[in-house]
C-alpha cells in the first residue's frame, strides 16, 4: 500500500475513533447538566464540575515530553495501537459504572486523566507519522483532512449521542444507562482503530548517530531545538494565547447553553450549537483539504483565520439569540481548520522527520500549557459572571493579540529555514551574532 493510501487508512479510522470520542464528550456534559446537577440553582456546582472534567483531560500534556521521546525511539504505529486499545479499557470502565448508576463526579475525573494520559502519547505518535506517509506539497491537504473530520464528527456527535441517550429510555431504563451505552461505543470505535493499525506498514525514520541520546536526554530535546529557533517560539505564543481562551470556551459553552439561552431547551439548544459550529468546522476543513492551503507565507494563513475567530467568539459571547449564536460558532469552528493545516505545514515542513516526535511533544506542551490554567479559571469565572460577557471580552484581547503579531518581524519570517537554521548555529556559538532578518518570509 502506498504511503498516501496507507494515510488514508489510518486517517479513515483514526476519524471514527474521533467521532466516538466527541459522542463520549457530548454526552457526559448532558449527564452532568441534566443528571448530576440539573437545577437551576446548581449553577456553580456545574460549573466547577465542567472545569474539573476539563482540567484532568488537559493535565497530562505535562507528559507530551515523554511521549515524544517514545515516538522518536519506538514503532510509531505499535504506540498507536496500543493507546488506542488503552483508551477502550477506559471506556470500558466508565460506561459500566454509566450502566449501573455508580459513576461519581471524582470518579469520572480520574478516569478523563487516564483517557488524556493514551491521548497524549497516540498524539505525539501519530502527529510524526504525517510527513512519512505524505510528500511535503501534500501536508496541508492531509492535515485539512483531519480538520475536516473533526467538524464531521461534530456534526454527527449530538444526533448520535442523542439516540444512543434515548435508547435505553424507551426500554424503560432511565438515568444514565443511555450515556453509558454513547460510552461503550466509543470504545469499540477505539478497537477498531487499534486493530487495524495492526495490519498497517507505518516507517519510523532512523535517527542520526549525532541524534542519539538517553530516554531524559531526548524529551529535553525539543526545548531546545524551539528555543534556538525564537520564530517557532513566536508561533507557538500566538498558540499559547489563543488556547488559553479556547479553554474558557470548553468549560462556557454548556453554561452559555444553559443560561444566556435559557429560552431555549438545554439539549435542543446544545445539540444545535454543537451542530451548527461543526459544519462550520466541516466546510473550513474541506476549504484546506481541496484549496491545498497556502505555499508560501503559510503564516498568514495562521493569522488571518485567528482574528476571524475571535471577532466571531466576541459576537456569540454578546448575543441572546440561539440562530446568532449558532451562526457565530460556524464562523469560529470554520476559521480554526484554516490556521491549525497552515502551522501544522510550517512544523512538518521545518522540523527533520526523526527529531518531529521530540519537537512536536514540546511544541504541543508550549502551546496548551495554558489550556489547563483557563479550564480552572473558566470554573470560577462562569460561576461568577455572565458567561457569555467572559467570552466576549477574551475574543476582544485575542483578535488584538493575533493582529499585533502581523507585525512581528520573528514570526513573519518563520518559514524561511535557512534563516532558523542560522539561528540555531549562532545560539551554539558563544559570542556570535544572530542573523538580522532581510527580506519576506520564504
Amino acid at each position: 500500500m502506498s504511503g498516501f493510501r496507507t494515510f488514508v487508512a489510518v486517517w479513515a479510522t483514526q476519524s471514527l475513533s474521533l467521532l466516538g470520542t466527541t459522542i463520549t464528550y457530548f454526552a457526559v456534559s448532558i449527564w452532568l447538566a441534566q443528571v448530576l446537577y440539573p437545577a437551576p440553582a446548581q449553577k456553580p456546582a456545574l460549573a466547577l464540575a465542567l472545569s474539573a472534567v476539563t482540567v484532568a483531560y488537559m493535565l497530562p500534556l505535562l507528559l507530551a515530553p515523554l511521549a515524544g521521546a517514545r515516538a522518536d525511539r519506538h514503532d510509531r504505529r505499535a504506540t498507536m495501537a496500543a493507546m488506542d486499545l488503552a483508551s477502550a479499557g477506559v471506556d470500558a470502565v466508565l460506561a459500566a459504572l454509566l450502566l449501573t448508576g455508580r459513576l461519581e463526579l471524582g470518579a469520572l475525573v480520574v478516569l478523563a486523566a487516564l483517557y488524556a494520559v493514551c491521548s497524549t502519547f497516540h498524539i505525539q505518535s501519530f502527529n510524526a507519522c504525517y510527513v512519512m506517509l505524505v510528500p511535503e506539497a501534500q501536508l496541508p491537504r492531509a492535515n485539512g483532512m483531519m480538520q475536516s473530520m473533526q467538524g464531521i464528527s461534530g456534526i454527527v456527535a449530538p444526533a448520535a449521542a442523542t439516540f444512543l441517550i434515548a435508547v435505553p429510555a424507551l426500554a424503560g431504563h432511565a438515568g444514565s444507562a443511555g450515556v453509558g451505552l454513547a460510552v461503550a461505543a466509543d470504545g469499540l470505535t477505539f478497537v477498531v482503530a487499534g486493530v487495524t493499525l495492526l495490519f498497517l506498514h507505518i516507517p519510523t525514520p532512523a535517527r542520526d548517530a549525532g541524534d542519539r541520546g538517553g530516554f531524559w536526554q531526548d524529551a529535553g530535546f525539543g526545548a531546545t531545538y524551539i528555543w534556538r529557533r525564537r520564530p517557532l517560539l513566536w508561533l507557538l505564543g500566538t498558540f499559547t494565547v489563543v488556547n488559553f481562551v479556547m479553554g474558557f470556551q470548553q468549560v462556557l459553552l454548556p453554561l452559555v447553553v444553559k443560561f444566556d439561552l435559557s429560552a431555549y431547551p438545554f439539549r435542543t439548544g446544545y445539540a444545535l450549537l454543537a451542530t451548527v459550529g461543526s459544519i462550520g468546522g466541516v466546510v473550513g476543513g474541506f476549504a484546506i483539504s481541496a484549496w491545498g492551503g497556502l505555499r508560501r507565507r503559510r503564516v498568514l494563513g495562521v493569522l488571518v483565520p485567528m482574528i476571524a475567530e475571535a471577532a466571531g467568539q466576541v459576537a456569540f459571547g454578546a448575543s441572546h439569540l440561539l440562530y446568532l449564536s449558532a451562526g457565530m460558532l460556524a464562523v469560529m469552528f470554520s476559521a480554526s481548520p484554516l490556521a491549525n493545516a497552515h502551522s501544522q505545514a510550517i512544523w512538518q515542513s521545518q522540523v527533520p522527520p526523526a527529531m518531529q516526535g521530540r519537537v512536536f511533544a514540546m511544541r504541543r506542551l508550549i502551546a496548551q500549557c495554558t489550556s489547563p490554567v483557563s479550564a480552572a479559571l473558566a470554573g470560577w469565572a462562569g460561576a461568577t459572571f455572565d458567561p457569555g460577557l467572559v467570552l466576549a471580552v477574551l475574543g476582544v484581547v485575542s483578535a488584538a493579540f493575533c493582529a499585533a503579531q502581523l507585525f512581528n518581524r520573528a514570526l513573519m519570517r518563520v518559514e524561511d529555514r535557512d534563516w532558523l537554521e542560522g539561528l540555531a548555529a549562532a545560539a551554539t556559538r558563544p559570542g556570535s551574532s544572530p542573523p538580522a532578518p532581510t527580506s519576506g518570509p520564504s
